[in-house]
């Protein structure tokens, strides 16, 4: 099943063009790697698919519903972790999953049950007492995809959700992380680090607005490392 599709997306900063008639169609289940140097246009397609901003050109679908025409439904169907953290330091980490299931009308045994659900799958029951001030990063940023899977989205957002992690920590993210796809979510992780990436996930590669590959990751390395590959399709010296 298509969870998310993209069809001549375009959003332009007065003169300046931030995406050029982006297009896609992802799967249920997936691990998709939005790939791109900074200045790519990934945070510009997070903020359209969040309705942080919004375009008239081109289309947008989540779980079935155009985002533009039915945008309560589509947004229903997606969960975001942001770059930057939105955590309350001061609440107990099951307070702050319960006013965000309260966001989404979610209350009472309801709610318990979804917080617990989450805060499983991201192996984080046993922290559920503690304050998120006393949280090491890596767990803070579980936390925030508990947060995200409240209410039981379709599509994970996460934008660059390793920033500012030790190198332990984001090999354990991306690998839960990994697995939630496995369960039938379509993830969609913004990165601009080939090394999060494992040779059987999805890769759209975006640079300077545009799709440049939409394929398996080692689809798209061929017979070079996917670094190589992607410096050489970017030109770029470095991953930056």
């Amino acid at each position: 099943m298509t969870a998310l599709t993209l069809d001549r997306v375009r959003y332009s900063y007065g003169a300046k063009t931030a995406l050029d008639g982006v297009s896609c169609a992802l799967k249920a289940g997936q691990f998709c790697a939005l790939l791109g140097p900074n200045g790519a246009g990934k945070s510009t397609l997070f903020s359209l698919l969040t309705r942080l901003l919004v375009t008239n050109e081109g289309t947008i679908s989540v779980a079935g519903h155009d985002l533009r025409h039915d945008p309560r439904k589509a947004l229903a169907a997606i969960g975001v972790v942001f770059q930057q953290p939105t955590l309350d330091l001061d609440m107990s980490v099951k307070r702050n999953l319960s006013y965000f299931a309260a966001l989404h009308g979610l209350t009472g045994a309801t709610a318990g049950k979804a917080i617990d659900a989450a805060l499983d799958r991201l192996d984080m029951r046993e922290r559920a007492g503690e304050a998120v001030r006393a949280l090491n990063g890596g767990h803070r940023r579980r936390m925030e995809i508990a947060r995200a899977l409240i209410h039981s989205p379709s599509v994970l957002l996460l934008d660059e959700p390793t920033v500012g992690l030790d190198t332990a920590s984001r090999l354990a993210i991306t690998r839960h992380v990994h697995d939630l796809a496995e369960t039938g979510l379509l993830v969609l992780w913004a990165t601009h680090l080939v090394d999060e990436i494992a040779p059987q996930d999805h890769v759209l590669m975006l640079h300077q607005g545009r799709i440049l590959a939409d394929d398996t990751a080692s689809a798209i390395a061929g017979d070079m490392p996917l670094t190589d590959r992607f410096m050489a399709m970017t030109g770029k010296a470095e991953p930056a």
